[in-house]
């Protein structure tokens, strides 16, 4: 019976690969061939009009993938050059948007998991703190960004405390969540063996409540990854956000294009590390 479920599953994930590749090969097909339709009235000169619809220029439209992947090997073949301000390397960008968003995501981490940890044992210090949580955690992480520039002076500074806004809610109310839901029985026997309440929740509680405290963090980590693109493209400078606003406003869809599709990899980059800690830390049990 394992062996024709593991069969049966190699066989469905086999089938999924190729099913995904020709969705992708078609997709792509499709793409390009609409950016190959031939000039509007059978090769008739254009009007004015349509000139300035900018039916003439190819480029205006929406690049086709040879195009992207032309760019995408320029840019990978040299992710770190430094040409000034506003010309730098997508590695050095995508590195900036990474410092921002773990220093914001480590910080809230930092906060969120102890008291997470309060709230999930105590029910007092829970009835006591859940209305501010419950006012302050729909407030979008954006609409803090002009009181943080105010209030810190330093984008940079200002950036990461938007990240760590953001962050720091799916991790403190999963934490809550996985520390209340411990069984009562395990949480006994701890004080069976005269182990002391901080021994009780290294030893006893956060094993059995880190699955879920895991959960709580890919959730942060993808919300933080969201929200730097949109930080960067109010204060601008550097990183990944800027560098999509700032080819944008140089008519590039071409860069533009690339980068959303970077955003997208290293976005499933980060999730899937966390997965990996998460099924570890599963199995470790």
């Amino acid at each position: 019976m394992d062996r024709t479920t593991t069969e049966w599953k190699l066989s469905l994930n086999a089938r999924a690969t190729i099913l995904a590749i020709m969705l992708l090969v078609v997709g792509l097909g499709v793409w390009e061939g609409l950016n190959q339709s031939p000039l509007l009235g059978g090769g008739e000169a254009l009007s004015e009009y349509e000139q300035l619809l900018a039916g003439a220029d190819e480029s205006a439209k929406v690049p086709p993938p040879s195009e992207i992947a032309v760019k995408a090997w320029q840019e990978l073949s040299n992710p770190f050059y430094d040409a000034g301000p506003n010309d730098k390397g997508i590695g050095i960008q995508l590195g900036y948007s990474l410092y921002r968003v773990l220093s914001g995501y480590l910080l809230a981490a930092l906060v969120a998991i102890p008291i997470g940890f309060l709230i999930g044992m105590s029910p007092l210090a829970y009835k006591a703190l859940n209305p501010f949580i419950q006012v302050l955690r729909p407030i979008s992480p954006l609409a803090w960004m002009p009181l943080a520039l105010f209030i810190i002076r330093d984008s940079e500074a200002s950036a990461i405390f938007v990240i760590f806004i953001c962050s720091i809610w799916p991790m403190l109310l999963n934490t809550a969540f996985g520390v209340a839901g411990v069984r009562n029985d395990w949480v006994n026997v701890a004080r069976t063996h005269e182990l002391s309440s901080l021994q009780t929740a290294f030893k006893v509680i956060l094993p059995a409540a880190a699955p879920t405290i895991l959960t709580g963090m890919r959730i942060s980590i993808g919300i933080a990854w969201l929200v730097i693109v949109a930080a960067e493209m109010l204060v601008g400078g550097t990183g990944i956000g800027y560098y999509v606003w700032n080819e944008w406003n140089n008519l590039d869809l071409t860069s533009v294009i690339f980068s959303i599709l970077m955003i997208g990899v290293v976005g499933m980059l980060l999730d899937m590390s966390l997965a990996y800690i998460a099924r570890f830390v599963t199995y470790a049990e």
